[in-house]
């Protein structure tokens, strides 16, 4: 299995369509035997569903992500766990261990204003991406 995580200084980067970089984690026997943090090279929203199923991605962990993508990586066959934040790595091994905090009605409706994900976090503002407040959930 190969998972791929939103990826920006450690952490889960809270906007999938902005994302510059995922760390992708290959798992056998449900342990991880492979980390490599990975360049998008400027591909945008749904454009990184092909992206991801062509590296072989089976599962992506996010923060925000708009209704677009979410369809898009399940017309890619790549299941989605959206509204995660904190450490990838953790994300990762939450994952593993059965206890993922995500929220399956994650969706995002702010597109179009004028702020960009990548420059805030969680919490700082009302239109928070972590998909647990703001425009994004």
């Amino acid at each position: 299995m190969k998972i791929a995580v939103t990826y920006e200084n450690g952490e889960v980067f809270q906007h999938f369509g902005h994302t510059e970089q995922f760390k992708f984690y290959d798992i056998e026997d449900g342990k991880i035997v492979k980390e490599e943090v990975v360049d998008t090279n400027g591909q945008r929203h749904g454009a990184l569903s092909g992206f991801l199923h062509n590296a072989g991605i089976d599962i992506v962990i996010c923060g925000g992500i708009g209704q677009g993508a979410q369809a898009a990586l399940a017309e890619a066959g790549i299941q989605l766990y959206g509204g995660v934040f904190g450490s990838a790595d953790q994300a990762i091994n939450d994952y593993l261990e059965g206890k993922l905090g995500y929220n399956p009605n994650v969706h995002c409706d702010h597109h179009g204003e004028e702020h960009s994900c990548g420059e805030h976090h969680c919490g700082e503002d009302k239109h928070g991406c972590s998909g647990n407040g703001g425009n994004c959930r």
